[in-house]
């Protein structure tokens, strides 16, 4: 598998992440690196927005949610695109943390 298509894979859902992790392990890509760190970032706001739901705020969560949402699409366009462009606002913030993810 490709660099660009581990990459796009790395979006699909928990088991997509990890099948990209795995088989990025063998064969290192630098697009799937980055894009496993982006996405790793997002699946941690993904579980702070749901433990956010739990605050009875109205609204609080959904709009967390779609946030979210919105970066996960910025993050697939780019990795359809083959760039490295991280989300905006907290995807610098993703390659420091989760940067043992090579």
């Amino acid at each position: 598998m490709d660099d660009k298509t581990k990459s796009i894979v790395a979006h699909l859902t928990l088991i997509g992440w990890i099948i990209a992790l795995v088989m990025n392990q063998s064969d290192k890509g630098p697009n799937t690196s980055y894009y496993l760190r982006q996405m790793l970032g997002l699946t941690v706001l993904g579980v702070l927005s749901w433990l956010v739901g739990m605050v009875p705020v109205p609204y609080l969560s959904m709009i967390f949610s779609i946030v979210i949402l919105v970066l996960w699409v910025l993050s697939l366009v780019s990795a359809l695109s083959g760039q490295q462009k991280p989300v905006p606002v907290v995807g610098e913030m993703f390659q420091q943390w989760f940067k043992s993810i090579s």
